[in-house]
């Protein structure tokens, strides 16, 4: 009788352990980028006309987005990408809004809204849509910019590097964003706009 000696291998983990391992520094990261920009992408969703009863799935878009692309996205890029990312998303959701137009804004509000009352509720609403209309009425490439420096508060450097131009470019887009900002004020303070107020 011959015996047959069998001699262990070496233990491999398998394929999927070898994957979660290879992918668990990418989730890290992932994750670490969500909890540092999470604010700051619906901020900007929002500061660039997002519905407000969207911007939950417009984060969650944006987020996704960077989950599928996060080996293209350079270390320390990340912001600037989530921005892009992030108008682009605000820019498909103004789209389907004005495709929907059968549903008021008057009829979405939110929840944490409930406990205000009705005059609180109705100069926000009124507030948040003159920034809206002026903020609109700059063009995207100023609103970029003015959401950026002004509401964000990042540093035209940033600003720079986000939006992929010359500093140059973000100081004259920011000296003309401001211009036609208080040109649109101004125009709403006209007595047309005050009968509206009133």
């Amino acid at each position: 009788m011959i015996a047959v000696v069998t001699v262990p291998q070496p233990w491999a983990p398998p394929l999927e352990a070898k994957i979660a391992l290879r992918n668990e520094p990418r989730q890290q990261r992932l994750r670490a980028l969500v909890d540092t920009n999470i604010d700051f992408v619906a901020r900007v969703l929002q500061n660039l006309g997002t519905p407000t009863a969207d911007v939950d799935d417009a984060v969650q878009r944006t987020f996704m987005v960077l989950a599928d692309r996060l080996d293209d996205v350079r270390p320390g890029a990340e912001r600037s990408f989530l921005y892009q990312t992030a108008a682009n998303v605000a820019a498909h959701a103004r789209r389907s809004l004005a495709r929907r137009r059968e549903v008021s804004s008057e009829q979405t509000t939110e929840r944490s809204d409930l406990v205000d009352t009705p005059d609180v509720l109705a100069d926000r609403q009124r507030a948040r849509g003159l920034l809206d209309r002026i903020l609109e009425a700059l063009g995207e490439e100023l609103r970029e910019v003015f959401v950026l420096y002004e509401l964000e508060e990042l540093t035209m450097v940033e600003i720079a590097a986000a939006l992929g131009i010359p500093s140059g470019t973000v100081a004259s887009r920011l000296r003309r964003a401001r211009e036609r900002f208080r040109a649109e004020v101004a125009r709403l303070h006209e007595p047309k706009g005050e009968e509206e107020s009133a």
